[in-house]
């Protein structure tokens, strides 16, 4: 399974009972059957995804000293995810999201298998360890944004923030079991016992994937092509300004926090002198943290802003890393881990709720693709960069600048806002009319050209241009590729919006594109408006010439 962080956290209330009735609706998700057998099952995955990465980093300390290489087994985990995010993305959105991780949880059983045999055979090199672990990736980053994206399809939207949470919960409590149960295994049966029982845990989640009726999509429209789709969601993300806040964020976070979890086997192994025990004892120190963080965020949250805690977070993980260079022995490192630990969840935490109420639900799994592209591809990259500084600077210079690196991006990025509460509403509002037409134009007939005519006072002229200024944001954001606003020079109360989309078809996906922050953003653009009846709604397609 993957490993990504999707949890939401509202502040409790202030009284006991209040704050009762909040820790009880927490747990409301799995009183819907299909959750709760998921839930299950992807605990027990999660469980055997961390035993194997104990397994896979373990035994390359086995193969190699280097650090390098040590750091590349994070990497290949996690670089799959840097080069097919996009793709996974569209695919999730576009094709039936139970087949597509039935597909994805075969694979990665099939690689994990195959890796736990060929070690038992004493068969596995770095190279193939490396190999075999980019495989195992690939499963997952095709997985990913799909998992994350059939969440809301499971539970209703009142439950969502608590079902996003359970996930979370799921990883941590897997992320303290995991790890020592590897590092036990480890040392009583070799790294390919770890590999065999991962193979084993996706059945699970195979079954309740397989068992699941899922509702076709509703839709008149025929599906998006995958090219279409793709282009589609960057176009919605390059228009998201609060998605854009998480992703510089979680960037300045990410790339210098993941000389933390790179570089951990080496500080274990070679700096202290451990054994396959004590990592898996490290590990479980830093779930422990991060479950402890997790079921602490709604009190820090009522006692610090979103930015703030994010801001005290970071400074916590950052001085945390800068002072494991130090670290003199095993248990102070299981301390300084579980603060890391609890760091680490309330950051990913906060990132993954502002980048799920960023997005509108037809781009999710678009959307979360990039911010997945963002947190993995600057995980492998960091970890890649990090453990080379390792290699020819030393392991303590590398903690040193990764710290300090860390907590001068929290400074930086400070400036951009995250998501307080819920924010927008992003569902569906299909308050567009549909358009007015003596045929139905074909699909593929384009491009378009939409426009929109307003009255509006002069005086106030100024006032309506920034209101369309949101306006534009809107129709960029659900398919336009082109937006302006006109103004009559001979008529100053005149004012003409208009935007062009590609296609007949991708105009209709936009009537079903359109949510309920969106009609609240056209109804004040709307109160300008001074004519005898609405705007006029216009629509021109292009006409082809004869040669």
């Amino acid at each position: 399974m993957t490993e990504t962080q999707s949890q939401t956290t509202t502040g409790a209330p202030g009284s006991r009972t209040a704050a009762r009735q909040a820790a009880a609706s927490a747990w409301a998700p799995l009183r819907q059957a299909l959750f709760r057998a998921l839930w299950i099952a992807s605990l027990a995955s999660y469980v055997g995804t961390w035993m194997q990465d104990v397994g896979a980093t373990w035994l390359m300390t086995s193969l190699t000293s280097s650090p390098i290489l040590i750091a590349l087994v994070q990497a290949a985990t996690t670089l799959p995810i840097f080069l097919l995010a996009l793709v996974a993305g569209a695919l999730a959105d576009v094709v039936d999201r139970r087949r597509l991780l039935l597909v994805t949880q075969i694979w990665m059983v099939l690689a994990s298998g195959a890796l736990g045999v060929l070690t038992l055979l004493g068969l596995t090199s770095a190279g193939l360890l490396l190999a075999f672990t980019f495989l195992l990736g690939l499963g997952a980053a095709l997985n990913a944004p799909a998992w994350q994206a059939i969440i809301p399809e499971l539970v209703g939207r009142r439950e969502l923030p608590s079902a996003l949470a359970l996930n979370g919960i799921a990883i941590n409590m897997a992320r303290a079991l995991g790890p020592a149960a590897g590092g036990f295994l480890v040392a009583a049966a070799g790294p390919g016992a770890t590999f065999l029982l991962n193979a084993a845990s996706f059945l699970g989640v195979i079954v309740v994937l397989y068992r699941w009726q899922r509702p076709p999509r509703q839709s008149l429209l025929p599906a998006e092509n995958i090219v279409g789709a793709l282009f589609a969601g960057l176009r919605y993300v390059r228009h998201a300004p609060d998605l854009h806040s998480v992703l510089w964020r979680s960037s300045a976070f990410i790339v210098f926090g993941s000389a933390l979890l790179a570089l951990l086997p080496v500080i274990v192994r070679f700096a202290l002198l451990g054994g396959a025990v004590d990592y898996g004892l490290v590990l479980a120190f830093f779930g422990a943290g991060a479950v402890l963080g997790a079921l602490a965020l709604p009190r820090l949250r009522e006692a610090l802003s979103i930015d703030g805690l994010v801001r005290a977070a970071g400074i916590l993980f950052g001085l945390v890393l800068a002072l494991l260079a130090f670290v003199p022995s095993i248990p102070f490192l299981c301390a300084g881990m579980g603060l890391a630990g609890a760091a680490w969840i309330v950051m990913l935490t906060i990132f993954h709720a502002g980048a799920q109420a960023a997005l509108a639900p037809w781009v999710r799994g678009r959307g979360l693709a990039v911010y997945l592209l963002v947190l993995y591809g600057g995980m492998a990259g960091g970890s890649a960069l990090w453990g080379a500084v390792a290699e020819h600077a030393g392991l303590r210079p590398a903690l040193l600048c990764a710290g300090l690196g860390l907590l001068m991006g929290i400074v930086l990025t400070s400036r951009y806002r995250l998501l307080r509460g819920e924010g927008p509403d992003l569902a569906p509002s299909r308050h567009w009319a549909a358009p007015m037409v003596v045929e139905e134009p074909e699909g593929d007939r384009g491009p378009v050209l939409i426009t929109v005519e307003y009255r509006i006072d002069p005086a106030a002229d100024a006032d309506f241009a920034r209101a369309m200024r949101d306006v534009r944001r809107t129709r960029l954001r659900d398919g336009a590729f082109r937006w302006d606003l006109l103004s009559d020079p001979a008529d100053p109360g005149r004012y003409v919006e208009s935007f062009m989309v590609e296609s007949w078809v991708e105009h209709l996906r936009q009537h079903e594109r359109v949510t309920v922050s969106d009609r609240e953003v056209e109804e004040r653009a709307r109160r300008h408006h001074r004519g005898p009846g609405p705007p006029v709604v216009s629509h021109f397609i292009a006409k082809d010439l004869p040669r």
